[in-house]
């Protein structure tokens, strides 16, 4: 889950060796905190916050399959 987030993430950014995600997982769920640079933090965000729901959708639709929850946080 914590190298789908990243992949996705670097995609996304201009600098991606400033990606990092954080996994920190619980009984029955994963926090995942995405930190990238000020500058890329649109990117990842998107218009109306479009582009951080779509990675949110996609990470939930793999805990589903392994009946755990996730939260995505995009940290600055």
């Amino acid at each position: 889950m914590k190298e789908l987030v990243e992949y996705i993430a670097k995609s996304l950014v201009d600098s991606p060796e400033a990606v990092t995600v954080t996994e920190v997982e619980g009984d029955r769920s994963i926090v995942l905190e995405l930190r990238v640079s000020p500058e890329d933090m649109g990117k990842v965000i998107g218009k109306q916050g479009r582009i951080a729901k779509a990675i949110r959708t996609v990470t939930k639709a793999v805990a589903t399959r392994e009946g755990k929850k996730v939260i995505v946080e995009i940290i600055q």
